[in-house]
């Protein structure tokens, strides 16, 4: 009997196998890969609206001009920076789920020095598919909000 004449009955045995593992394995590795692109892309949506309503929050606090009697901003003109702050990052600022919500002159009761300050407060509400593959959050929609509050220069 030869030397080694049992090796190559087991590689016999073990072919195709490199395959059967990479049929297995192929589906969690691109279902990670998507999913780490669309929670990074998720991410970068949050992080746009909130940029938004703190620039809603910033037109909505400082008056127009000091000369013409320091007046306010309407909310048309907050949710109008707002909408221009999401759509100059490429978000779509109209649809379904999409709101921008404007309160401005509210007493929050924030500033324990200046309890009858003036408050702005803007809310953003985005709603973000999720398509993940493989995974029962394929299509899933999740709606993220956030809000911005600043107190309005007197």
């Amino acid at each position: 009997m030869r030397a080694g004449s049992g090796t190559g009955r087991a590689r016999a045995k073990e072919r195709g196998s490199e395959i059967l593992e990479m049929a297995f394995i192929l589906p969690l590795l691109l279902t990670l890969l998507i999913g780490i692109f669309w929670v990074s892309r998720a991410y970068n949506i949050y992080s746009t609206i909130t940029r938004a309503a703190r620039e809603g929050a910033r037109v909505g606090v400082s008056p127009t001009c000091s000369t013409c009697g320091s007046t306010f901003p309407t909310s048309a003109t907050v949710t109008a920076a707002v909408k221009n702050a999401m759509s100059a990052s490429g978000l779509a600022t109209s649809g379904t789920g999409i709101s921008v919500n404007v309160q401005q002159h509210q007493v929050l009761n924030l500033d324990a020095n200046n309890p009858a300050a003036l408050w702005t407060v803007v809310t953003v509400t985005y709603p973000f598919k999720f398509v993940l593959p493989f995974t029962s959050m394929n299509g899933a929609t999740v709606t993220m909000s956030t809000k911005a509050q600043m107190v309005e220069e007197q």
